[in-house]
């Protein structure tokens, strides 16, 4: 059985504990709106992505990363002639996310609940320290974690460091996560075992396409599926 040594569980948290790409899209939208007067919608949503990952590296992920290149979008699309408003139009679209209510996914709080006395919890994030900490707070879920990790990549140097900090075996640790780009294939590199759980709403940058035959992986449909893994 793959899962038999498992002694720690990682979770990810943005659209595996609670939603939050929907926020994103709804804030694109909003982007897109108003740049239609300077280029048409889906040539703005191109100009965007390609700025977001432009950017990662500079400013990493998360809504404060996103509202400044939103604002270095629009500035690229309609140079001077950008109205002051629509910088502080942008910027209210960025603060409205933060100030968000966190939506915890169905089923999620049954799960730790049920898995809290059988083993260690973590959650494993990336994103912005202040946002993370902010929904994880929102979300009346940090009783359940031993651990919460906050990275700015989710790279397998990254798992090797938190294995390291767990003090355990690979074999010992199980990551579940909506990414199989962010959440399952780093740590399948690193011999651990990952679930994978597809939320409706991917980020493209997230997206891989591959076929995964590791006996250390399944993929369920809905969180509640994972208590008949374990």
């Amino acid at each position: 059985m793959a899962f038999k040594d498992i002694k720690v569980i990682g979770f990810d948290a943005d659209d595996t504990l609670w939603s939050n790409e929907p926020y994103f899209r709804e804030a694109e939208d909003k982007f897109c709106d108003l740049m239609e007067s300077y280029m048409p919608r889906h040539s703005a949503h191109r100009e965007l992505f390609a700025t977001e990952i432009e950017n990662l590296t500079l400013y990493g992920y998360g809504i404060k990363a996103f509202m400044l290149s939103m604002i270095e979008t629009a500035l690229k699309i309609a140079g001077n002639t950008l109205p002051v408003d629509v910088i502080a139009r942008i910027i209210e679209i960025g603060r409205s996310q933060l100030e968000y209510p966190v939506e915890v996914l169905e089923g999620v709080e049954d799960v730790l609940q049920a898995l809290k006395s059988k083993y260690r919890l973590v959650v494993v994030t990336k994103g912005d320290l202040l946002d993370q900490e902010r929904k994880l707070i929102k979300s009346n879920l940090s009783g359940y974690f031993h651990h919460i990790e906050i990275v700015s990549e989710k790279r397998t140097s990254d798992y090797q460091k938190l294995l390291k900090h767990l003090d355990i075996h690979p074999q010992e640790f199980l990551m579940i996560g909506n990414s199989l780009k962010s959440d399952v294939l780093p740590v399948l590199d690193l011999g651990c075992c990952g679930v994978h759980v597809p939320f409706h709403t991917t980020w493209e940058h997230e997206k891989v396409d591959v076929i995964i035959t590791d006996p250390k992986f399944r993929q369920v449909e809905h969180i509640n599926e994972l208590l008949a893994l374990l």
